[in-house]
C-alpha cells in the first residue's frame, strides 16, 4: 500500500485566508482520510520570486502577471498533502478552476463566485506536486508517518 501513496501540494489563496476557510479546507482533507504532512502555518506572503517560479508554466497567459501580483498580494497557507491517489482526488475536492462550472460539494462550488478569487491552488499532477513541493519546502519540513486510522481507511 505504501508505494502507491503520493503527494500534492495544497495553497489556500489569500482571499481564502481572509475569508476565514482555513479550518474548513483542512477539515475537507483531513476528513476524506488525507495525512497533513506538511504546512507554512502561520500563513506566509509569498515572494514574487517565488510566485513567478510556481506559476511559470503560465508565464505567456494574458492574465499572468495579475495572477502573480494577486497571490502575493496577502497571505497564504501552503500545504502537503498525502494518501492513495491524492493529487486526482484533491483536483475533484476543489472543483474547476471557474467556481461557475464547479460543482457543489466542493471547495470552489461551495465558497467561490468568481474565477479570480478561486481561494485555493491544487497540483494537477503528481510531476507538478513534486516541482511545487519543492518550490514551497525544504525535505526536512515534511514528516513521514502513518496516521492510526490507517488502517481503518485503507484495506
Amino acid at each position: 500500500m505504501a508505494a502507491k501513496q503520493e503527494r500534492t501540494f495544497i495553497a489556500i489563496k489569500p482571499d481564502g485566508v481572509q475569508r476565514g476557510l482555513v479550518g474548513d479546507i483542512i477539515k475537507r482533507f483531513e476528513q476524506k482520510g488525507f495525512r497533513l504532512v506538511a504546512m507554512k502555518f502561520p500563513p506566509v506572503i509569498a515572494s514574487e520570486d517565488l510566485l513567478k517560479q510556481h506559476y511559470i508554466d503560465l508565464k505567456d497567459r494574458p492574465f499572468y502577471n495579475g495572477l502573480v501580483k494577486y497571490m502575493g498580494s496577502g497571505p497564504v497557507v501552503a500545504m502537503v498533502w498525502e494518501g492513495l491517489n491524492v493529487v486526482k482526488t484533491g483536483r475533484v475536492m476543489l472543483g474547476e478552476t471557474n467556481p461557475a462550472d464547479s460543482k457543489p460539494g466542493t471547495i470552489r462550488g461551495d465558497f467561490c463566485i468568481e474565477v479570480g478569487r478561486n481561494i485555493i491552488h491544487g497540483s494537477d499532477s503528481v510531476e507538478s506536486a513534486n516541482k511545487e513541493i519543492s518550490l514551497w519546502f525544504k525535505p526536512e519540513e515534511l514528516v513521514s508517518y502513518q496516521s492510526c486510522a490507517f488502517s481503518w481507511i485503507y484495506e
